[in-house]
């Protein structure tokens, strides 16, 4: 990246020029530059963005997919995803990631009662064996290790690992190449992007790659481009924290093809832990609750999941999200990461936490296919950076 000119009115040059700082963002920069390019990301609001940090962190392997007693395109298309990862956090894979805390090496599915036979059944089969298995009495984590526990529980291979300490270590591993801005608007030669000024700053680029998550539709509606159109999926989840929670990582099985709700357990800046509830606790009778009756139904749920957990001192809010993706039909749930490419421009949506090395591994392909190579001399000039973002329960839970 070089640069001439004062703050005010700097032209750079990069190889790759990424926009958003969630996940997708991060890893991807860290990836371009191991590969040897030099990368600008831009960043508006702070790093780790808002759907990332607000992530419960699961790595999955696609087994609450297969609730409906069978395998699915998306359980399958995300199936590599725990061992990519864990590869990671050892030190072995496409990125360092070691020192990152793993919260849990698994993720649990439980039953409050006994699970259905045909179900039992399917998680004993051929096609999931490696990928879930029975838990006896002693195997049960601490939290289930209660006399009044009397359901079923599976242990998933999902690591789960903490966010917040993962966008530190792609923020580390991103180098130089993070700004601050507030404006971006289109940079055109002849008609065709060739990168983007951001607040007043032209940063000419060989491919221009959104990362932005919800973000990314105001951006392209901002460089007039119209397709690929975004749909969301909002969330209302719910936090709970105390100082002697037990951890806790595990889907409840409800009724329906979808967990009952999901709870993980984050360790917060002043010692505390926290649960984060999701599952269908969050989805869409939830998210039309406001938050004192969202609080009233996680309570009723807590206490006929798990009636011997004391939570006589919680604390408890609510916070909403939209999980952004590329647009589906009757708006569902996209199976894998998703890339399009549109000469210059390149807008990409993981959908997914855990499949974000996946979309890092689309973009490399899409390049070399492009015969896009780095060229930029990788000069950083003194520009903004961008704050870091905090986890919504740092925020609302101080």
């Amino acid at each position: 990246m070089s640069a001439v000119g004062n703050a005010s009115s700097s032209v750079l040059t990069t190889d790759i020029l990424l926009v958003g700082g969630g996940i997708a963002g991060l890893w991807l920069n860290a990836r371009l530059r191991a590969a040897g390019f030099h990368t600008v990301l831009v960043e508006k609001i702070g790093l780790g963005g808002v759907q990332t940090l607000g992530s419960q962190g699961i790595i999955h392997g696609g087994i609450k997919y297969t609730l409906s007693g069978g395998l699915t395109g998306a359980s399958e298309a995300i199936a590599d995803m725990p061992s990519r990862w864990r590869a990671c956090l050892e030190g072995n894979g496409e990125l360092d990631l070691q020192g990152v805390r793993r919260l849990s090496e698994a993720h649990y599915l439980w039953s409050p009662g006994s699970l259905v036979s045909g179900l039992a059944g399917f998680f004993a089969s051929k096609s999931v064996r490696g990928r879930a298995e029975a838990c006896s009495k002693a195997d049960l984590p601490s939290a289930f290790q209660h006399k009044q526990f009397k359901g079923k529980a599976y242990r998933l291979n999902e690591v789960v690992v903490d966010v917040p300490q993962l966008v530190e270590r792609l923020v580390a591993l991103g180098g130089d190449a993070f700004v601050h801005a507030e404006q971006l608007l289109p940079l055109r030669e002849g008609g065709v992007l060739c990168g983007l000024r951001a607040d007043g700053i032209e940063i000419r680029a060989q491919r221009v790659i959104c990362t932005a998550g919800r973000g990314n539709a105001q951006l392209l509606s901002e460089l007039g481009i119209s397709q690929p159109q975004q749909q969301v999926r909002p969330l209302h989840q719910v936090l709970v924290k105390a100082p002697n929670l037990p951890p806790l990582y595990a889907h409840a099985l409800g009724a329906g093809t979808k967990p009952r709700t999901t709870i993980t357990t984050h360790i917060a800046r002043d010692g505390q832990t926290v649960w984060n509830l999701g599952g269908d606790l969050a989805e869409a009778d939830g998210v039309a609750r406001d938050e004192a009756s969202q609080i009233a139904q996680a309570q009723k749920e807590l206490a006929d999941l798990l009636p011997w957990v004391d939570l006589s001192a919680a604390r408890f809010a609510t916070w909403r999200v939209e999980r952004a993706e590329p647009a589906q039909n009757s708006l569902m749930r996209p199976d894998n990461a998703f890339l399009h490419c549109d000469n210059a421009l390149m807008v990409a949506w993981p959908t997914k936490l855990a499949l974000t090395p996946n979309l890092a591994d689309q973009v490399l392909a899409a390049l070399d296919e492009q015969q896009i190579s780095p060229q930029a001399n990788g000069q950083r000039p003194d520009l903004p950076q961008p704050p870091m973002a905090q986890a919504p329960w740092e925020r609302l839970l101080p």
